[in-house]
């Protein structure tokens, strides 16, 4: 048996499909019961035959991207630089898994951006204008049809690893399909051993767009729990909020009762939106 670095491009629960660099693929199970490692992770693996590893350990990490609830976490992806929330009008939009995700993206400290699929439905244009509030506080939000054309968005994708997140039905796997073309068949065939659904996904698999290119597809989600972030941290994830930090009265303030609190006083001079606040509690809630 031998050692080698390789990536995880396809997660199954306890089950990955690794690649090497010199790209040889294996099935991989992990030593034990071990279950964090994502998608996108470099690892450590011991070669057993030509179609079997183990996995030793992950490497060093430039991002985590994960979700948690009450009850358990959620790993996404590893060493993601650019994340898309992808979204449509139809079916019905949530605005507070969107939300949610640039919060976790904000805390990861991974690259933001919007996809609005679907743009060419009636539909889109009430959803459009709720999406400008996120473009005006840095989010660049990208218009286009999964089914007609996605050429825009290949140079805004060029040089990261790139993840794609949203709801069930806004087109993420439609997305990736038009931006592999003929690659997406090869890349399934790899995964027909272990299930993997052809239409709908269901478990995050990672694609080369390019040799500098890399794209992950992920499940559909309908919550996204932030309980792993740190209460204290929680309003420098707002852009729209964070100038006011340390300007309340109290420095452990909760932004509800307590008076000069400076989050509420500009929510009631129309300075913020006074939704972005009770998010900010919502929010707070769950992690207190």
């Amino acid at each position: 048996m031998t050692q080698n670095t390789a990536q995880i491009i396809a997660s199954y629960g306890r089950r990955y499909i690794v690649r090497t660099p010199e790209k040889r693929t294996f099935e991989a199970s992990t030593r034990s019961k071990r279950t964090d490692y994502a998608c996108g992770d470099w690892v450590q693996i011991q070669i057993i035959n030509a179609e079997q590893a183990v996995i030793e350990q992950h490497l060093p990490r430039q991002s985590l991207l994960y979700r948690q609830d009450a009850w358990k976490s959620k790993l996404i992806a590893a060493n993601v630089s650019q994340l898309w929330v992808v979204t449509a009008a139809v079916p019905s939009p949530s605005e507070t898994l969107l939300q949610r995700a640039l919060i976790a993206a904000e805390a990861a400290e991974i690259d933001a951006r919007i996809v609005l699929n679907k743009s060419d439905l009636p539909e889109s244009a009430m959803w459009r204008e709720k999406l400008r509030f996120y473009e005006k506080w840095g989010y660049q939000v990208v218009e286009l049809s999964a089914l007609n054309d996605v050429s825009c968005l290949k140079p805004l994708l060029q040089g990261n690893t790139n993840i794609f997140l949203g709801q069930s039905g806004m087109g993420k796997s439609t997305l990736t399909n038009a931006l592999l073309g003929e690659h997406i068949a090869r890349t399934n065939e790899i995964s027909a051993a272990l299930d993997s659904g052809k239409h709908t996904t269901t478990h995050a698999q990672l694609y080369d767009l390019n040799e500098e290119t890399k794209l992950i597809d992920s499940p559909g989600l309908q919550e996204f729990g932030l309980h792993h972030l740190k209460l204290g941290d929680l309003p420098q994830y707002f852009p729209d909020l964070r100038h006011l930090i340390g300007q309340c009265r109290f420095h452990n303030c909760t932004h509800r009762a307590e008076p000069n609190c400076a989050f509420k006083l500009a929510a009631e001079r129309g300075e913020i939106r006074s939704e972005r606040l009770e998010l900010l509690q919502k929010i707070s809630d769950e992690l207190g």
